[in-house]
This record gives structure tokens, C-alpha cells and sequence, in this order.
């Protein structure tokens, strides 16, 4: 932040954005912003000599686009904040023509609730920085919320969760609203906008901020200690003063971009050929963006036809329950068929009692799983029925009527929330079965009239990505090939079945039976590949911190040695330690950390998770940060063509699209993932390949 005075701006009211448009800010240029529910919202920008942390080089095409230009000094290159006064539709008009003017790169606590004006206006923002996100990445585990964010800039420990009935606790997933709506005291003074000098000093990373006399009774949002005030804005006592205090948090979003930045710079660019901008920015970026995508998939949903759901429904389960008593008969109605084939009645929801079951009839297995009994079939024909029943039983409680109508609109449109990385590899993670809906119900996901899915699945994505983040030069050879197995299994020796098998085990961490003859040869065939994953093994039995190639923190450190451990935030520095992050996992499930109150080692097992889990870990999250890379450029182009992103599942992208625009967007989805290998895997030599195709059910694609 600089060191010059900030003046809080005043808009005319012919303009209000008038003052921004005379700071001249350059595309790109950081633009931090801070929404007031029901009153406005607040704008904060850094002198243009600022701008470089990260904030001016991205085209408007993507994460990697080329430089744009930079600003040079002049009479509107000095920080500023501005004041908007606006409802909902004056917001959404005045985000539309800022978007139109600047492009700037918006900068917010976090995307709830930020870019909620935009969404609600459906401006399709170009580029952000989500400082939740970015924290997450730096410092690992799953504390994203502003007060543990603003510990980081100032290099003290993230402070207690807040329970109970806090603006903490009711921000949904793990993310505080420090303006929420529904805590915010402000009175009805209608005032349209102040004017007034913040501190010439505005608090820096490292320094605590103190309280400014001239900045209202209530103090500063930094309190004495140092840490971020999580009720600041809402204790707000007017609308006028709500907006100075969102200014001001604006202010501070912009102080912890700048230390975030500096920390990106400071890790490792990995590439084997590092472009201008470093790899762990390029990451902020698109992590950011993953997260906006996040919203605007939550807003827009996936296209479900009700009515064939319903019959889909109707033809596994039963007809919809109207009373308990017919929720009970249609149990008894699917169990049936499977009770049939035994001769004493059996519990069908208590695997031990199924196992006692099997056994009546001559089937002793050591466990009930689908993967155990599926060889089985020809055994006696209850194995086929208790499979056929396992099947329908999971759409009854998970999928059946209720879920249709709790999670499907009115509009036709199947939505639940969606998480920009999870709290293990970084992986998008939604909730509402978006990324687990049977087989049989995706018969429903359809087009819209007039319009066409268009779906690209990225072709055996972990073993390309394993052959970039090691730099192993066979293993880069054989991804020239559209089925890269063909070349490993030659290089081998050995059927693709086996090769397929001996690639799983390199990053699975499996020894034993086949797989164990297979990954000897792999490690003869591709020695290079096979060290950086035994590294990270080791990385993770020993308990040490690993980053994945884009620079995500994988947090291993056990609790007992530093206080540190997976799901802790780490707020001293992208490598430093902290305390242990005590919220629920979201997503990839950390491996369990030692015991910290009795200080013992870990087992020999859990130190054999850890390293699994590791060896995984450094490829599935690159490969996470990658899909996510390509994602965010596909968001941005499909503008183009009216279409949007519908589901990002793993690996696969569903995008959702006029009809006349259908063959335009499937050359996009290609184009978009050369584009983002490109700087992504620069000088690797990997190649990338997708399955496109033109789908009007999410069933009739090929797997």
C-alpha cells in the first residue's frame, strides 16, 4: 500500500463512478471492492507504481494471456476509494460499465459475498483475486476467513474460530460475510456519500494497526492486537458509515493482496521453461477464478428435465411416498427381490447381517462391497439381486423424490453448493450428487430447447501431468500418442492392461500382487517419474510439508513436532508454522495427523497413508490446478458464444450452449487446453489431449 494520503472519493450524480474513470487505471489494475447489502458497495485502488503485484499482465482472454499495458505516473495515478450508494439494479449497471471500462482485476475477501452484484446482474467478470483462495493455497488447510486471512499479512496466528450465531458461523462453507446482511446495524440515514482522509500510513503487512481518532467511535477493523475485527462493518451505526468501513476493509483487501503476491513470488517456478509471469501466480489467478465459477455454477445449475426424472424415479423406486406407511412399503418392495433368494429374512441395510445371509446359501465373503461380489454373480442368483438392490437403495436415499424437489427449480435447473478446491488436492467439489448422480439419472441431464451440450473429458490426465511435474522425458514421449498406455506398455513389455496397472500403482502407492511386478518395470522404464514420487513418499511418512507444482501447500507436518498439521493454516509465511486448524475437512480427506495430546509417533500404517497419500497428492493436485487453469479460459471465451460452464466434474467440463455455436465451442475446448498446456507445461513436452463431443443427454457420451 503506499505511503501517500487516500482520499475517499465523492461521485456526482450524474456519475458516481466519475472519480474512477479519472484515475485512469490501466487493464488488469487491482481493484478491490467491498459490498454493503441494501446500501452500496465500496471501490479501493493502489497508486499505479503499485500495480505490479500481479494485478496488470493478464490479458483479458484468460489466466495466461499476454501483457497489457502498464500506467505511468499522471494526476489520477494516486490510491483512491470510492463510496457507491446503490441498490441492487444501480449496483449491478455500475460493476457492468467499470467491467466494460477498466477490466480491471477484482480483488475481495472472498467471493461471498463480492461478486455477488455481479452475479445477480450476470456480468461475467474477466479476472479476480480471491484472497481466500489465494491464503488456502499459500498456507494450506481450510481456514479461508478474513480474520485468519488477515493473520497471515501481519504474521500472527489465525485468531479462534468464532461459534454460535457470529457472521463466521453462518458464512457458508467456511467463508465469512464481514458485511452480513443479516448482523448489520446500520440506521436509515440516507446519505449518499462521504468525504473524508484516511491515516497517511495505512497498516502494512507485519506492522498491527492502531486506532485512528478521526475514523468514528468504533475504531479501526484492525484492533489493537493486530487481528482483523470480524463484526467491524456490521456494527456499522449508519449507512454512510457502512460504506466508510467497507472502504476501509477495501483498503485492507488490497495491503493483503500485496503480501500475497510477494509470497507467490517468493516460491519456486517449477516449469521447465518459466514464463514472465510466475507459475504460483498464474495459480492465484485461475484458483480465484475457480471460485467465481463456483458461483455462477451454484446460481445457474446443471439442466435437469423434471418430468423424466420423475419417470426415471418412478421406474427404479416406486411411485412417490406419500406417507410414511408408503415409504415403508416401498422398502419392502425393492427388498423383495433379493429376500427371495434367501431362506431366513436378513437386515439388507446391516452388511453383517447380509454377509450371515450369503452365507446361508453358500457365499462367505470377508466383506459385502460391489468390487467383492461382482465376480460373483454366477455364484447364485442373489448376488445379482443384492446388487440390483444396492443400486436402487442408494437412488432411494440419496437420489429419490425428496431430492428432486429439495435441489431441482422450477426452472428445471439442479443446483447445490460448490467449493473452488477442496481441503485436500485442490479439487472442485460441489454437494446436491452434482458429482456423484448414478448412471441411471443422467439420462435426464438435457439440453435445453434450442441449445446442446458440448463435453470434454481430459484424456488420461494424472499420467500426463505425473510426466510434466517430474521431467521425465520418456514418460513425456509417450503422451505424443492420442492413448498414451500404447507406448508405456511397449517401453515395458508388457499388455496395456499391465501397463495401465503398473502407472495406477506408481501413483497410488500399490506394491503387492501384480501391480508390484508392474511398478518394477516402471521404475526401470521411467526412473525420473518414479524418484519424484518416491520423494514425495518419503516426504510424507518423514511428515514434511510438500507444494504441488502450481504451489499449493499440502500440509504433512505432524502436530506433535511443530503444532502444525494438515488443515492448519500456516500465517507467518508460506512455509511457516501455526496452529492446528480444528474445521471439518471439505473434499479429499487429509491423512490423519499423530496424536497431538499424547505426543506419540504414527504408527507404521499411518505413516504408510501419509505417504500414499502424498505420492497422490503432488499429481492430483497439479492436475486439479491445471483442469482448473483451462476452465477458467473456457469460461471467459464461451461468452462469446452465449454459453457457460454447467459442471466441472474432475476431469471432465460440461458446457452448455446454443445449438448454432455447438461445433465453435468444441474448437474452443480444444484451442483453450493448447493455449493453457502452453504456459502451464512449458517446455515439458507433454502433450494434452481431450474427448469432445456434442451431447443433447449427459448419458449419450462415450466412456
Amino acid at each position: 500500500m503506499p505511503s501517500a494520503p487516500v482520499r475517499v472519493l465523492s461521485g456526482s450524480a450524474a456519475d458516481p463512478c466519475a472519480a474512477l474513470w479519472a484515475a485512469e487505471l490501466p487493464t488488469r489494475h487491482p481493484l478491490a471492492v467491498v459490498a454493503v447489502p441494501g446500501v452500496g458497495f465500496a471501490l479501493a485502488w493502489p497508486a499505479r507504481a503499485t500495480a505490479a503485484s500481479g494485478g496488470a499482465r493478464a490479458g483479458a482472454g484468460g489466466v495466461g494471456g499476454a501483457a497489457a499495458a502498464g500506467g505511468g505516473a499522471g494526476p489520477g495515478s494516486g490510491p483512491g476509494v470510492l463510496d457507491i450508494v446503490a441498490g441492487p439494479a444501480e449496483a449491478g449497471h455500475h460493476v457492468a460499465e467499470i467491467e466494460r471500462r477498466l477490466r480491471p482485476r477484482w480483488v475481495w475477501w472472498s467471493s461471498r459475498p463480492a461478486a455477488q452484484v455481479a452475479l445477480t446482474a450476470r456480468v461475467r467478470l474477466a479476472a479476480c483475486w480471491d484472497l481466500s483462495a489465494v491464503h488456502r493455497l499459500l498456507y494450506g488447510g481450510r481456514r479461508d476467513d478474513e480474520p485468519a486471512v488477515w493473520a497471515a499479512v501481519v504474521g500472527l496466528p489465525p485468531p479462534p474460530p468464532r461459534r454460535g450465531s457470529s457472521p463466521l458461523a453462518r458464512a457458508a462453507a467456511g467463508q465469512l460475510d464481514l458485511w452480513d446482511a443479516a448482523t448489520m446495524t446500520v440506521g436509515d440515514d440516507p446519505g449518499a456519500h462521504t468525504s473524508h482522509l484516511l491515516p497517511s500510513t495505512p497498516t502494512r503487512a507485519g506492522q498491527a494497526g492502531h486506532i485512528d481518532p478521526g475514523a468514528g467511535a468504533d475504531g479501526d477493523a484492525v484492533r489493537d492486537d493486530g487481528q482483523l475485527d470480524a463484526d467491524w462493518l456490521a456494527r456499522a451505526p449508519s449507512r454512510p458509515e457502512a460504506l466508510r468501513r467497507a472502504g476501509r476493509l477495501a483498503q485492507l483487501a488490497l495491503t493483503a493482496q500485496e503480501h500475497q503476491t510477494a509470497a507467490l513470488h517468493r516460491l519456486a517456478d517449477r516449469r521447465s521453461r518459466p514464463g514472465r509471469t510466475p507459475l504460483p501466480v498464474l495459480t492465484a489467478w485461475s484458483e480465484s477464478a475457480a471460485e467465481l465459477l463456483a458461483r455462477e455454477l451454484e446460481r445457474d445449475g446443471l439442466p435437469l428435465a423434471r418430468p423424466v426424472a420423475e419417470a426415471l424415479l418412478a421406474e427404479l423406486i416406486g411411485p412417490r411416498p406419500r406417507t410414511p406407511a408408503d415409504e415403508h412399503t416401498a422398502r419392502r418392495r425393492r427388498d423383495a427381490p433379493v429376500l427371495a433368494h434367501l431362506p431366513e429374512p436378513v437386515d439388507l441395510r446391516n452388511p453383517a447381517a447380509v454377509r450371515a445371509g450369503l452365507r446361508t446359501v453358500g457365499i462367505d465373503v470377508p466383506d459385502t462391497r460391489s468390487g467383492r461380489l461382482e465376480p460373483l454373480r454366477g455364484a447364485h442368483p442373489v448376488v445379482g439381486a443384492l446388487l440390483a438392490w444396492r443400486r436402487a437403495e442408494r437412488i432411494a436415499t440419496t437420489y429419490g423424490h425428496r431430492w428432486l424437489d429439495e435441489h431441482v427449480g422450477a426452472d428445471g435447473r439442479l443446483r447445490g453448493a460448490w467449493h473452488g478446491s477442496d481441503g485436500g488436492a485442490g479439487r472442485m467439489t460441489a454437494q446436491a450428487g452434482l458429482h456423484n448422480l448414478p448412471a441411471d439419472l443422467r439420462t435426464a441431464i438435457i439440453a435445453e430447447p434450442g441449445r446442446v451440450f458440448v463435453r470434454a473429458d481430459l484424456g488420461q490426465i494424472e499420467p500426463r501431468v505425473l510426466a510434466i511435474v517430474s521431467g521425465d522425458g520418456a514418460l513425456a514421449r509417450a503422451t505424443h500418442a492420442d492413448d498414451m498406455y500404447a507406448p508405456v506398455a511397449a517401453h515395458l513389455g508388457r499388455p496395456r492392461a499391465d501397463a495401465k496397472i503398473a502407472m495406477l500403482a506408481a501413483m497410488y502407492g500399490q506394491t503387492t500382487g501384480s501391480a508390484g511386478e508392474a511398478l518394477r518395470r516402471m521404475r526401470h522404464a521411467y526412473p525420473t517419474a518414479l524418484a519424484f514420487l518416491d520423494a514425495a513418499d518419503t516426504a510424507g511418512r518423514e511428515g514434511r510439508d510438500l507444494r504441488t507444482f502450481g504451489g499449493r501447500l499440502i500440509a504433512l507436518a505432524p502436530a506433535t513436532a511443530t503444532g502444525a498439521g494438515p488443515g492448519t493454516a500456516r500465517p507467518h509465511g508460506p512455509d511457516s508454522r501455526a496452529v492446528p486448524d480444528p474445521l471439518p475437512a471439505r473434499g479429499l480427506t487429509d491423512p490423519a495427523p499423530p496424536d497431538a495430546a499424547g505426543g506419540t509417533a504414527p504408527t507404521p500404517q499411518a505413516r504408510i497413508a501419509r505417504g500414499r497419500f502424498a505420492r497422490n497428492a503432488v499429481v492430483q493436485g497439479a492436475a486439479a490446478e491445471l483442469f482448473k487453469a483451462w476452465a477458467a479460459t473456457v469460461r471467459i471465451e464461451l461468452a462469446a458464444f452465449d454459453g457457460d460452464v454447467v459442471l466441472c466434474l474432475h476431469d471432465e467440463l460440461l458446457v452448455h450452449v446454443p445449438r448454432q455455436h455447438a461445433e465453435p465451442a468444441a474448437e474452443l475446448l480444444h484451442r483453450t487446453l493448447a493455449a493453457t498446456a502452453a504456459y502451464w507445461a512449458a517446455g515439458s513436452g507433454v502433450r494434452l489431449v481431450a474427448d469432445v463431443s456434442i451431447l443433447h443427454r449427459w448419458s449419450d457420451a462415450p466412456h
